[in-house]
């Protein structure tokens, strides 16, 4: 029975790039929308004044207290769990949800038939994957879009004019965690590795949350075989009955498993006779830029549109035709035989670990805010393949000391300034230590906000610098 809006007390936490579509929405079914907002800066003021004049109440500074009367809290993703705003709801009996939540349960209700959700998590790759996913759909002649996390409104999508046959769907743990209601067509969890543990309170709690997205799946949980914790959430996982679990993996694929095979990504899931047959989809060289994980999200793309019935053919075409977004190891320039490489997305240890690995000989170029990580592990992998480290930002003693252990004899330069400058200088350093045919590399493993406003423009000034030396 869907949920009646109409007269309905709605507490909506957090204004931003959610906070303001579901109010609208809300308001627009006919509920009594209250906003409260924990800021109240410049830009907070102008939502505000927006959603006042459609005649949306709006608190700011004050996201703490439970508005008197409230039925529903519907929140922003990233409000955590334990925010007094929720305790407060929980002891009065008040539900709380989503963005998504809200989307899942506003598929539908005028009258159209509600586009299945084909749905991608995990630590990392998991916006490469949906737009992938997304090419993949088009090239099959779907009416499709990527959305979520991604950036583009769930609410959006769900309550627009444009009609869709199938949603291409990003989501976060956050989103996920207060999501109880979604049931996907068909889902994968990437990978899993610590991240957001502030945020969660345990690896646990993390893990669990990523996991609600094979909950309830019609057709299939694809699930990454190199990764054993995304397995395992799958057998925890309450399906359909016939859902399968089909795997991905960089080798060659068993029975139920999409992989790899002298150069082709390789379907033995969606065949007959998967004992004995498999369908060539692609190859390796059809994926840009096609690094190992690179090709693991491929896969998982794969994986989703072929259990929703698309042709190998349509695979291989949307794969040709996806062009990655920037700052995911983009290719900038080569400059005296040697490549640099902008990788300013891998703001963790585990998307660095991946970036490391999809080459020979390294200049790293790496630091920054490192959220709690330890870099020993990530190190000790990558060790043979540095040729020398170039260290920017706040916490870069971290990974300074974790060389020291475990690389000792990679020589190793330490930036003592945090100003935005500092990646030119980074630049001129690596290319003082690389030799032709090695690869320099901006992989930081870190978050960028000590010394840029976001990965992007931190990418932007490590191109810029290496443009620089090219000139």
């Amino acid at each position: 029975m869907p949920f009646d809006f109409q007269g309905k007390h709605v507490t909506v936490a957090g204004l931003g790039v959610s906070g303001v579509p579901a109010a609208k929405v809300l308001h627009g079914l006919g509920a009594r929308v209250t906003v409260v907002n924990d800021g109240d800066d410049e830009r907070a003021r102008a939502q505000a004044a927006d959603l006042e004049a459609l005649g949306v109440t709006v608190r700011l500074g004050d996201g703490a207290t439970l508005p008197e009367g409230t039925e529903l809290i519907v929140t922003a993703p990233g409000w955590k769990p334990d925010k007094p705003l929720f305790t407060a709801a929980h002891e009065a009996g008040v539900s709380v949800w989503g963005d998504v939540e809200l989307a899942w349960r506003l598929r539908g209700r005028d009258g159209r038939e509600a586009a299945p959700w084909l749905a991608v998590t995990g630590t990392n790759g998991k916006t490469t994957t949906v737009q992938m996913l997304a090419s993949i759909l088009k090239a099959a002649g779907l009416r499709t879009a990527a959305v979520g996390n991604i950036g583009v409104s769930l609410l959006d999508a769900v309550t627009g004019d444009e009609e869709y046959d199938v949603l291409a769907v990003e989501l976060s743990s956050y989103q996920l965690h207060w999501a109880p209601s979604l049931r996907a067509h068909s889902a994968v969890v990437l990978n899993l590795a610590p991240d957001h543990l502030d945020w969660h309170g345990s690896m646990e709690a993390y893990a669990a949350d990523k996991g609600r997205i094979y909950e309830g799946n019609r057709v299939a949980c694809v699930y990454n075989v190199a990764d054993k914790a995304t397995e395992d959430l799958v057998r925890e996982a309450d399906v359909e009955e016939g859902c399968r679990a089909v795997g991905f993996t960089l080798g060659s694929p068993a029975p139920s498993q999409l992989g790899v095979v002298d150069g082709i990504l390789v379907d033995r899931a969606f065949v007959e006779d998967r004992q004995k047959n498999a369908q060539e989809l692609a190859e390796v060289t059809d994926v840009d830029p096609p690094a190992p994980h690179n090709i693991a999200n491929a896969l998982a793309a794969a994986g989703l549109a072929r259990a929703f019935g698309v042709s190998a053919a349509a695979v291989r075409d949307g794969l040709r035709a996806f062009t990655p977004d920037a700052h995911r190891i983009a290719h900038v320039a080569d400059v005296d035989g040697v490549a640099y490489v902008d990788d300013s997305k891998a703001t963790n240890t585990h998307a660095a670990e991946a970036s490391l690995a999809a080459y020979e000989s390294i200049v790293w170029i790496a630091g920054g805010l490192a959220k709690g990580a330890t870099f020993d592990e990530l190190v000790t992998g990558a060790a043979k393949r540095l040729r020398g480290a170039v260290l920017i930002g706040a916490d870069r003693a971290l990974i300074r000391e974790a060389l020291a252990r475990h690389a000792p004899e990679v020589p190793v330069v330490d930036l003592d300034r945090t100003d935005t400058g500092a990646m030119l200088q980074a630049v001129r350093e690596a290319q003082r230590l690389a030799r032709p045919g090695d690869t320099v590399l901006l992989a930081p493993a870190c978050a960028s906000m000590d010394m840029f406003t976001n990965y992007n423009k931190r990418g932007d000034a490590f191109a810029e610098a290496v443009r620089e030396l090219g000139a």
